[in-house]
């Protein structure tokens, strides 16, 4: 580990650089850039596919294992509300200010550095790091459209402020929209359905039906009914009622499971915008969990969503920063946080045996 201070202290300085670049999602084309060179500044034979960007530590191993290392690159926009200019780094003290320096940027470099270190050594297991984009906005064209390039893989550490704790599961995210329909007629007379009160009997059902399965991270699935839309004018029967319901979804669902149990209950039209924002949970008794806890980290279930909704393989979300700085303004990332996530990372990951 003689390299740890240096590689730290490089990463510190690329995430200075990273900020200074406009990388808003589906934008991050001079961030994967400057990820490019910086990797291939290290001798390392870099791959690229839109504005993603991974590299192997070696060539691969088929009897080994492989494990993922995994941030974005992309911010969100900033908020009109900052104090310091979001695209300057700016230090004072210990505290790292900047636009994605929390929200991924800290877990993104910390990442690199316990990648480079690493590389040095022979490990158990096959090893990549991926600089990925659109994460901000769960995108086609970010990890999504590599997967079937890296090939498969055990283990995927997803780089997110969480305090360097191991947040052992996720929520998934459903957004449906739902339609009741009816039949239209004069509001004097007798006629027509209204489809007002055919969505009226749904919206009952949406909340208070409870899922049998009770999660210990995240108790059951949450069902929240929270757009209504119907009717033109006052003396018309409406034909037509529009929902919509915001359901997050515990470890024991998939999102396919939940849209198929609703519309078996429901008479609207049941739609969802996306059934990709699955849930993800790793076994407590999983060796890097195992690792982790010896280590004095511990464990709890994430409700924020992430690449990790992404990925069909088991996932540990981890890295340095706090949530709570993520998308406000004056983000920063304490350069102490990203000292300590390349140590823990680097302790939690050596000779990890899969």
């Amino acid at each position: 580990m003689k390299n740890i201070q240096t590689y730290t202290a490089q990463a510190i300085e690329l995430l200075k650089q990273l900020i200074s670049i406009e990388s808003l999602s589906r934008n991050e084309d001079k961030a994967a850039d400057l990820m490019e060179s910086f990797l291939k500044g290290k001798g390392l034979s870099v791959n690229r596919k839109g504005n993603n960007v991974w590299v192997w530590a070696k060539a691969n191993d088929s009897h080994k294992p492989s494990i993922l290392l995994n941030s974005h690159i992309d911010t969100v926009k900033p908020s009109s509300k900052w104090t310091y200019p979001p695209y300057t780094p700016t230090v004072e003290g210990d505290f790292l200010y900047g636009l994605g320096s929390n929200d991924a940027g800290g877990p993104l470099v910390s990442l690199l550095a316990t990648f480079l270190l690493l590389a040095e050594e022979d490990q158990p297991y096959n090893l990549v790091y991926a600089a990925t984009a659109e994460e901000e906005i769960s995108g086609v064209n970010g990890i999504a459209l590599i997967l079937s390039e890296l090939g498969p893989i055990d283990l995927g550490i997803v780089g997110e402020p969480t305090d360097m704790q191991m947040a052992v599961g996720e929520k998934g995210l459903l957004v449906l929209d739902c339609e009741a329909k009816g039949k239209a007629g004069h509001a004097a007379r007798n006629e027509g359905t209204n489809a007002i009160y055919e969505a009226l009997q749904d919206i009952e059902w949406f909340r208070n039906y409870q899922f049998p399965e009770i999660s210990d991270l995240f108790g059951p699935v949450k069902m929240t009914v929270t757009q209504i839309e119907a009717g033109s004018q006052h003396n018309v029967v409406p034909d037509t009622c529009k929902f919509v319901v915001d359901v997050r979804v515990n470890e024991k669902y998939s999102n396919l499971q939940i849209v198929d149990i609703i519309r078996s209950k429901v008479k609207s039209q049941v739609t969802p915008r996306s059934t990709r924002l699955n849930s993800s949970a790793i076994a407590m008794q999983h060796p890097i969990v195992k690792k982790g806890l010896q280590m004095g980290r511990t464990c709890y279930g994430s409700p924020t969503t992430s690449d990790q909704a992404l990925m069909n393989f088991t996932t540990l979300k981890m890295g340095p920063g706090h949530s709570g700085r993520s998308h406000t303004a004056d983000e920063y990332i304490k350069l102490g946080e990203i000292k300590e996530g390349v140590k823990i990372y680097y302790e939690l990951l050596k000779d990890l045996k899969l």
